[in-house]
């Protein structure tokens, strides 16, 4: 009776050892796949205030049907998602989002590419 009681103890901490070693890699793979798209919602919306700057006429602050000129708002450069950089021509403007959480020992990384027209958004990492 003895020797079957330790085989169940044993054969329990082994089902559990296993159920924790599950739970973390799932719970870890649910945080690459949040910060995933909380960078490209970010990418997404500085995009859109790029556009709105493109569009705006120069005399209400706004870049009259150029880029140049707009950067990214300081309160928005850095967010909860990941931190942000952009590079700006006169027709476009390319932003990489750095996501917070590591995939695999690299961080996430989106670039965004805004155009008049466009906002197109591609998984650099």
């Amino acid at each position: 009776m003895g020797q079957q009681q330790l085989l169940l103890i044993v054969l329990g901490v082994i089902v559990v050892g296993i159920a924790v070693v599950v739970g973390i890699n799932l719970f870890t793979a649910n945080a690459v796949s949040s910060n995933r798209d909380g960078v490209v919602a970010d990418l997404n919306n500085l995009g859109a205030m790029a556009q709105q700057f493109y569009r705006k006429p120069t005399s209400m602050g706004g870049g009259g049907n150029t880029f140049t000129g707009w950067v990214i708002p300081t309160k928005t450069d850095t967010t909860p998602n990941g931190t942000y950089a952009a590079t700006v021509t006169a027709q476009s403007v390319t932003i990489v989002g750095t996501g917070n959480e590591m995939n695999a020992g690299s961080a996430i990384v989106h670039t965004a590419t805004i155009t008049p027209t466009a906002i197109t958004v591609v998984k650099t990492n």
